[in-house]
């Protein structure tokens, strides 16, 4: 049961979730590939990790782009000469009412939440296929489990992935493990950075004052997946505050 040594690509890594999972696993010993959108963050995680004593290579990385998923898992190969995990984590959540209309982000929500994830997919599989091992981690949402109004669009994608990781599981035979997490409400910068309709942003971040836990709780509980010997799978992990819903 170990961490060490591995090599984890890991989307959405500049922040949030994705950059305490980063510096969480370069702490127990993995080799992370970050991706992210900003150079600026994916630099900064990068160096946070090296000046710690682990090891970071990282790649500008829009998940809407096949190419850039694809050029993240050859990153991993070419600087570490494999990929053990895949964890596809990068998400947004621009909820609003169906009745507010905003379509556009409608759309940038399934390609980010849903197309990305399986963009990762697509890019792991065959490096996976080849060495006779892997892992993919699917980031979704406690949103899925439990529908409320204003999260109609968002709580769709997450829950058409969670039928995708859960056919995929079924598909790896006993080579590919496959896990998804569940978040509930986390202290993140989330909602501020995707959330365009104002009313229910502030309707969320009063929720998230009184209810958030720490990223590092998601981060531990991919590294509990992660850490299994081999002939183990974790399917499904919902990590949420005690206090919630």
């Amino acid at each position: 049961m170990t961490i060490k040594d591995k090599v984890v690509a890991i989307t959405g890594a500049g922040r949030g979730i994705g950059r305490s999972t980063a510096l969480h696993l370069a702490s127990r010993g993995a080799h992370m590939v970050l991706g992210a959108r900003s150079e600026a963050e994916l630099s900064a995680v990068a160096a946070e990790i090296e000046a710690a004593g682990g090891k970071a290579a990282y790649r500008v990385t829009d998940v809407t782009n096949r190419s850039d998923l694809e050029s993240l898992v050859v990153c991993a190969c070419d600087v570490f000469g494999r990929l053990d995990v895949i964890v596809n984590n990068a998400g947004i959540g621009p909820i609003s009412r169906f009745d507010a209309l905003h379509v556009e982000d409608w759309d940038a929500m399934i390609d980010v939440n849903l197309r990305g994830t399986l963009y990762g997919i697509a890019a792991s599989l065959p490096v996976f296929a080849g060495q006779g091992q892997g892992h993919v981690v699917n980031v979704l949402s406690t949103a899925g489990l439990k529908i409320v109004p204003t999260m109609g669009v968002y709580a769709a994608t997450k829950n058409a992935l969670r039928t995708a990781t859960e056919a995929l599981r079924q598909e790896a035979g006993s080579k590919l493990r496959v896990t998804e997490v569940s978040p509930g409400f986390i202290d993140t910068t989330f909602t501020d950075s995707s959330i365009t309709d104002q009313d229910v942003r502030a309707a969320i971040n009063k929720q998230k004052e009184q209810l958030a836990i720490s990223p590092d709780a998601i981060a531990r509980a991919i590294a509990f997946a992660i850490e299994q010997p081999a002939d183990v799978e974790v399917g499904s992990i919902v990590v949420r505050p005690t206090a919630q819903d």
